[in-house]
C-alpha cells in the first residue's frame, strides 16, 4: 500500500498526524507568501520618499500584484488540477516568489518596483487555491472547516501581518529598506525545501470532497456554478473585503505615520496587532461558525471592521488602547476563509469545487485587490489621506448587508435543523 492510499483511512492516527502536519506546512508556506506580499506596505514609509511615489502609484503597486495574483491563480490552479501534480506547482511558485522579493529590493524607480510586484503576483497567485484544494482533498470533512480557516489565516497573519511589520520595520530602520526586502525573500526558500521533504502528492481518490462523490473530469461552466445564490454573494463579498484588506495594508501604515504622527516603530506594532487578531480568529471565527452557522458570523463580523477605521481616525488615547481596538476591529479578517473557501465548497457540487474556489478568489483579487486600492489612492490624492479609510468603512457596511442573503451551509447547523421537530405538523395532527 502506498503512502497516498493511507488518506482513504480518515480515522487512523497516522493519517490524523499527517493532516495536522500538512495544514501546518501549508499555513507556514502561505504565511511566508504574505510576509513577502505585505513587505512593501510596511516598508512604504521608507520607500515612498526615496522613490518619490504618489498615493496613486502606491495604490497601483498593490493593484498590480492583486491582478496578476488572480490571473495566475486561475491559470496555474487549473493546470495543477489537470496535471494532478499540485506539490511541484507549490514548490516552484514558492521559489519564484522568494526571488521576486529580492527584485523589489533592487528597484530604483516606480516602474521597476511595479514590474517586481507584477512578477511576484504571478508567482504567488496559485499558492492559495492549490493549498486549499489540497486541504479539501486530504482533510476529513469533520475537520475541514477549521483546517481551511487555519491554513488560510493562521500563518498568513502570524507571519504576514504580525511578524512582518515588526521585523521589517526594525531591519529597515537599522540597515535600510532594501536589506529588509532581501531578508523577506529567504524564508520562502526554506519553506520550499520543507514542502519537498514532508509533503506527499495528494490524489483525487484520497478523501472525497463535499458530497462524498469522486470528482468528475467534466469541466463545469460558470453558469452551473453560479446557479447558487451563495456563489454570487460570496464573490461580491470577496470583491469588497479583499479590497478592504489590500487598501488597509497599502494606506494604513502611511496614515498612521504621516497623519496621526506615530513613529515607524509604533506603526509597526499597531499593524502587527492585526496579525495577532487574525491568527486568533483563524481558530475562533471558524469554530464559532461551525457551532452557530456561517451566515450569522458573516453578517455580524464585517461591521466590526468599523472599529478599526474609526479608531484609526478619531481615537486620541494611548497607543496600547488603540492596539486593542485594532485587535477587535480586525476580527473581520476571520471570515475570509468562509467566503473564499468554506461556504463555496459547501454550496456547489463536488465536481465544481475547484472552479468555485478559483473564481471567488480570482474575482476578489482582480476587482477588489486590483481596482479598489487604486481608487483609494486617487481619492487620497484628491481629497486627503483619510479617504481610503472612509472607503473601507463603507465596504464594511455593504458586506454585512450582502451577507444577509446567504443560505446557511454549516453541516452541524443543517443537521440540527433537520432533526428539529416540525411544530406546525404537530399542531395540525
Amino acid at each position: 500500500m502506498t503512502n497516498n492510499n493511507t488518506a482513504t483511512l480518515p480515522n487512523t492516527p497516522n493519517n490524523t498526524r499527517y493532516q495536522i502536519l500538512l495544514v501546518t506546512l501549508l499555513s507556514l508556506n502561505f504565511g511566508i507568501v504574505f510576509f513577502d506580499r505585505n513587505a512593501l506596505n510596511f516598508l512604504m514609509p521608507f520607500v515612498q520618499p526615496e522613490l518619490a511615489l504618489t498615493n496613486l502609484q502606491i495604490g497601483l503597486t498593490a493593484s498590480a500584484l492583486s491582478v496578476t495574483w488572480a490571473i495566475s491563480g486561475l491559470i496555474f490552479g487549473a493546470m495543477s488540477d489537470r496535471s494532478g501534480r499540485r506539490k511541484i506547482f507549490l514548490i516552484m511558485a514558492t521559489i519564484v516568489f522568494s526571488l521576486c522579493s529580492f527584485l523589489s529590493g533592487l528597484a530604483t524607480s516606480f516602474l521597476l518596483l511595479l514590474g517586481a510586484r507584477l512578477l511576484m503576483g504571478v508567482a504567488e497567485g496559485p499558492i492559495l487555491p492549490i493549498s486549499q484544494s489540497v486541504t479539501a482533498i486530504e482533510v476529513t470533512p469533520e475537520r475541514r472547516g477549521i483546517a481551511m480557516g487555519v491554513m488560510q489565516n493562521f500563518g498568513s497573519n502570524l507571519l504576514g501581518s504580525f511578524a512582518a511589520p515588526v521585523v521589517l520595520v526594525a531591519v529597515a530602520s537599522a540597515f535600510g529598506w532594501r536589506e529588509a526586502f532581501f531578508l523577506a525573500g529567504l524564508p520562502g526558500l526554506l519553506a520550499a525545501g520543507l514542502l519537498w521533504w514532508l509533503m506527499r502528492e495528494p490524489t483525487a481518490s484520497s478523501v472525497p470532497i463535499a458530497t462524498g462523490v469522486n470528482q468528475s473530469c467534466q469541466r463545469p461552466s460558470l453558469k452551473e456554478v453560479f446557479a447558487h445564490r451563495n456563489m454570487l454573494l460570496c464573490s461580491l463579498i470577496a470583491v469588497l473585503l479583499i479590497g478592504y484588506l489590500v487598501t488597509c495594508w497599502s494606506f494604513m501604515p502611511i496614515y498612521l505615520t504621516s497623519v496621526r504622527g506615530y513613529s515607524a516603530e509604533t506603526m509597526g506594532w499597531l499593524m502587527g496587532t492585526l496579525g495577532i487578531s487574525a491568527a486568533v480568529g483563524s481558530f475562533v471565527v471558524s469554530g464559532i461558525s461551525d457551532k452557530i452557522g456561517r451566515k450569522p458570523v458573516m453578517v455580524i463580523t464585517p461591521f466590526m471592521g468599523l472599529i478599526l477605521t474609526l479608531s484609526a481616525m478619531y481615537f486620541d488615547g494611548s497607543a496600547i488602547i488603540l492596539a486593542v481596538l485594532f485587535f477587535f476591529g480586525w476580527a473581520l479578517n476571520g471570515i475570509f476563509p468562509l467566503f473564499m473557501a468554506t461556504v463555496p465548497s459547501e454550496t456547489v457540487d463536488s465536481r465544481h469545487i475547484a472552479t468555485a474556489l478559483g473564481f471567488v478568489m480570482g474575482i476578489g483579487e482582480i476587482l477588489g485587490g486590483g481596482v479598489l486600492p487604486a481608487l483609494a489612492g486617487a481619492a487620497a490624492d484628491s481629497v486627503g489621506q483619510s479617504a481610503p479609510l472612509w472607503l473601507m468603512s463603507a465596504i464594511c457596511v455593504i458586506a454585512g448587508v450582502l451577507a444577509l442573503g446567504l443560505k446557511e451551509t454549516a453541516p452541524a447547523v443543517l443537521v440540527k435543523r433537520a432533526q428539529a421537530p416540525d411544530v406546525s405538523a404537530s399542531f395540525s395532527s
